[in-house]
This record gives C-alpha cells, sequence and structure tokens, in this order.
C-alpha cells in the first residue's frame, strides 16, 4: 500500500483543482480479517480526520460493515457532514502534516481533521476560527498515547471538551495518526 506520506501530499496535489474521490473510514486498520499481511498505512483516529482534511461531497464508508458495530467512533462517522460552508487551513507542509477545519454547512458546527506522516508531532491549535460568542462542546477522537501505524494503531482516545474562540487545543498525533473534533455549539 501507500505510505504513511501518502495522504498528507493528495491535499497538496490531487485536491488542488477541487474535491476528489478517495475511500477512508476503516476502523479495523490492520485488517484482522481475510488479508493477513496487509494494512492500512494510518491509525483508526487518521481514517476519521480523512473525512474533514479531504474534501469529497459524495462520501461512503470504505470498511466491513461488521467493524463499525460497537466502535463509539463511528459516531463520528455517522455525524461529519459531506458538504461544507467554510473551509480553513491552519497550518501544513507537504508530505508532513495538515490540520483544516470546516463549517458545517446545515448548523454552527466545526469539523477538525489533522493527519501526520509516519512522525509523531505535538500541535498547538488556535481555535480563533470559531464564532466568538458561542460556547462548544470540542468531541475528540485522537489517537491513544503511545499509537503509531505498527503499535496499537486500532486505539482511539475519546473525550469531551467545553472552548471558546480565544483557546487552544494542543494536539498530539501519533506516527500516521490523526485528530478528528467536531465542535458542537452548545
Amino acid at each position: 500500500g501507500n505510505p504513511p506520506n501518502h495522504v498528507t501530499i493528495l491535499p497538496f496535489t490531487r485536491m488542488l483543482s477541487g474535491p476528489m474521490d478517495y475511500t477512508p473510514g476503516v476502523l479495523d486498520v490492520e485488517i484482522k480479517q481475510g488479508y493477513a499481511g496487509r494494512r492500512v498505512h494510518g491509525t483508526t483516529a487518521q481514517q476519521l480526520a480523512l473525512y474533514v482534511t479531504f474534501y469529497s461531497p459524495i462520501q461512503m464508508l470504505a470498511d466491513l460493515p461488521e467493524n463499525y458495530e460497537g466502535k463509539p467512533e463511528f459516531k463520528f462517522l455517522k455525524e461529519v457532514p459531506t458538504d461544507w460552508e467554510d473551509t480553513k487551513v491552519l497550518n501544513g507542509e507537504i508530505g508532513e502534516y495538515l490540520t483544516t477545519v470546516r463549517k458545517d454547512q446545515n448548523s454552527a458546527d466545526w469539523y477538525l481533521g489533522s493527519i501526520t506522516n509516519e512522525k509523531s508531532r505535538d500541535l498547538e491549535i488556535s481555535l480563533s476560527f470559531l464564532d466568538p460568542n458561542v460556547t462548544y462542546e470540542a468531541q475528540i477522537y485522537a489517537d491513544a498515547p503511545g499509537t503509531n501505524e505498527t503499535h496499537n494503531p486500532s486505539a482511539v482516545v475519546i473525550s469531551k471538551k467545553t472552548v471558546k474562540a480565544s483557546d487552544s487545543l494542543k494536539l498530539q498525533l501519533g506516527g500516521a495518526g490523526g485528530t478528528a473534533i467536531r465542535f458542537k455549539k452548545m
């Protein structure tokens, strides 16, 4: 398969002219059923983040239905929109990392996707893109501590935090990892 940095190149190349066809959403990144030795080169949290970093107004889920059953991170996939009112790229370097935020066109909610290549990285993200007069619940889906492409890549920590536009968040991305966040207006 493609190396981990592949997904950090696509937004700067294939997506320059608009949306692209890509099928993220694999929760069984180690592909435990039927294809021994094959795997997705990234973490489950990165798979969630790709729904925000990659723009595709026609989206699907790329995993087997049984791999979504009983997985709390599936909630993000059920709620993430496919089309957006606004998009902002907060940081990025071709082949290294990217953080994108997008505003849902049918609500006041924002979504964040942050992905990295095979290197783990810590990023501090200003939330100044949020409406300054609104309080949000940040629903955070992040790589578990110590997670990377080859060590426990399916582990996702889900947390919630109350935030405002004046705040910032520290993201810790595992190697080939990511973070996905829904900022829900309270």
